[in-house]
């Protein structure tokens, strides 16, 4: 079933959902297994898979050479939804990037995941590899998210890209987005910001879900600022517990978010990791309250690899 058609059967009732990662290539699917198990309790209606493209090693050979070598460290986003699908019943939400696919390949993996029988993929631009200044788009890439999204909806249509295909099948996809309440790290303001994500529901994005947020106020901003824009669809937000000394700086530093001067100084105030990770459960529980009792959507939580933490404050919740 489509993520939006859960949200218009819950009427006004909040959801949750989780997102995880592919183990490290090498791993197993029972560490996905082990993980999401004690999460199955809240009955989530779909989890989140997220991709991860290539990354590239330089290795010295014998000649004194250094080879370019390519290297995807967290495959199987595929096999990994079917699985839980398979396992668990609930739908899985892949994420497709733009990043190292050519539109070709893109639409091959659609094809997939369509005969698959996945009816959700959150479509995002995806990070620059690492090393590199910014993003750059594979060569007959698509290089926006806006881009990927109106391949997704002429598939949709029926519309591939060998224009000699006449009558092509029809996929059908819930075309969720990314949305950042206090703006993509590279968008120049807000105002830019919001005018790109709406061009992404135009095109056809069914829903957003935000990038993980500390203060409630940015969510509830957003989407009054959202709905002022004009952009109507469904609006998640994102949530990441904070439980770890090292994450005051990590967190800023790669998701390009702010923590609450609040949340900071009680982290810095507390005197051992189970302290730290106390205040931090406790902050998570008391943003999700509110966001619940202010009616959002559904409450999208990073495990990140913290299905323990998550599940504690589930609890407390649900």
């Amino acid at each position: 079933m489509k993520v939006t058609e859960y949200f218009e059967k819950a009427n006004g009732q909040t959801l949750i959902s989780f997102e995880v990662l592919p183990p490290l290539k090498g791993g197993s699917m029972q560490a996905i297994f082990k993980m999401l198990d004690p999460l199955m309790e809240f009955k989530p209606p779909f989890i989140d898979v997220t991709y991860h493209r290539e990354e590239f090693l330089y290795k010295k050979r014998s000649s004194g050479y250094y080879e370019k070598i390519a290297i995807r460290k967290r495959p199987g986003t595929v096999g990994i939804c079917a699985s839980i699908m398979h396992r668990y019943g609930v739908d899985a939400v892949p994420h497709l990037i733009c990043g190292g696919f050519t539109k070709e390949d893109t639409e091959n993996a659609l094809i997939d995941l369509s005969f698959l029988g996945l009816e959700n993929v959150l479509a995002i631009r995806g990070d620059a590899r690492k090393f590199d200044g910014k993003f750059v788009p594979e060569p007959e890439g698509n290089a926006y998210a806006l881009d990927l999204v109106k391949q997704i909806v002429e598939m949709n249509e029926g519309k591939y890209l060998d224009e000699n295909i006449e009558n092509g099948e029809k996929t059908d996809f819930c075309i969720g987005i990314a949305g950042y309440p206090e703006k993509h790290f590279e968008a120049p303001n807000k105002k830019i910001d919001l005018q790109y994500t709406k061009a992404k529901v135009d095109a056809g994005a069914n829903y957003i879900v935000t990038q993980m947020v500390f203060d409630n106020k940015w969510y509830f901003q957003y989407v009054d600022d959202c709905r002022k824009a004009g952009i109507n669809v469904p609006i998640v937000p994102g949530l990441k517990p904070l439980t770890k000394a090292y994450q005051l700086n990590s967190i800023p530093r790669l998701f390009h978010v702010d923590l609450p001067d609040e949340l900071v100084s009680e982290m810095k105030k507390a005197n051992s990791p189970e302290a730290r990770q106390q205040v931090g459960m406790e902050w998570c529980i008391t943003q999700s309250k509110e966001l619940k009792e202010r009616g959002a959507p559904c409450l999208h939580f990073y495990t990140m690899g913290d299905a323990d933490i998550i599940r504690k404050i589930a609890e407390q919740v649900f």
